[in-house]
């Protein structure tokens, strides 16, 4: 059984501690134990029910060398300072992947990445170090995504799509096969990427919407 410390007790990590959960109750895929969870907000750790204790800060932290570590953070800001932090004290990072996704045989995932539930990871797709691929996202194949990259939910990248570092996906967002997109940007909820995107961008549509309420006694009427 892997033992393993999460690092973040926010959101993120308490979604991956049912992760954790459900894969050790199914029985499905490798067991793992949580030793504890590491935050500098305590307040993070109260607000949900996890199955292992609060272990103290971030910034405290003495590495051990027996054990994992699952990166817990989702914040681009913060993620990759506190993962090469780490790294630099000798810890070492699992990569996890939700056994109820599916990756192709063909496809690779680099260390340290976490695949959520109902993912999609196609034939000879490569997903880089450190990126999180939230639920219901799908990579298509020959598409690679490099490091340190957050996929939010429900996201679909077509197939031979290029990503490089860094970059926010939100919810919702898409694009046609082919596409590249560099380092550092951030994509809109909902955006459908047609052409390339450069380096330090942000992609969005701001569309102005007139909302015409018509009461339902007259719909009735007609």
């Amino acid at each position: 059984m892997k033992k393993v410390i999460i690092v973040g007790s926010g959101g993120h990590g308490a979604e991956l501690d049912d992760y954790v959960r459900y894969g050790n109750i199914s029985g499905k895929g490798d067991a793992i134990e949580i030793l504890g969870y590491l935050d500098d907000n305590p307040d993070n750790y109260h607000r949900y029910q996890f199955s292992a204790p609060l272990l103290g800060s971030i910034k405290d932290h003495d590495i051990r060398s027996n054990c994992s570590y699952i990166i817990g953070i989702a914040n681009l800001k913060y993620r990759r300072k506190i993962v090469e932090s780490y790294l630099e004290k000798g810890a070492e990072f699992i990569t996890y992947i939700h056994p109820e996704s599916f990756v192709s045989e063909s496809a690779s995932v680099g260390k340290g990445a976490i695949i959520s539930y109902h993912c999609n990871i196609g034939p000879n797709a490569y997903v880089g170090e450190f990126t999180l691929v939230n639920a219901r996202a799908s990579i298509s194949h020959d598409s690679s995504v490099g490091n340190f990259n957050f996929i939010g939910p429900n996201v679909c990248l077509s197939g031979f799509t290029k990503v490089g570092d860094e970059n926010l996906f939100g919810i919702n967002s898409a694009t046609i096969p082919k596409v590249e997109i560099g380092s550092r940007n951030k994509i809109a909820a909902g955006m459908t990427l047609d052409k390339n995107v450069d380096d330090d961008s942000t992609v969005f549509y701001k569309v102005k919407e007139r909302v015409i309420a018509v009461p339902k006694q007259i719909l009735d009427k007609r």
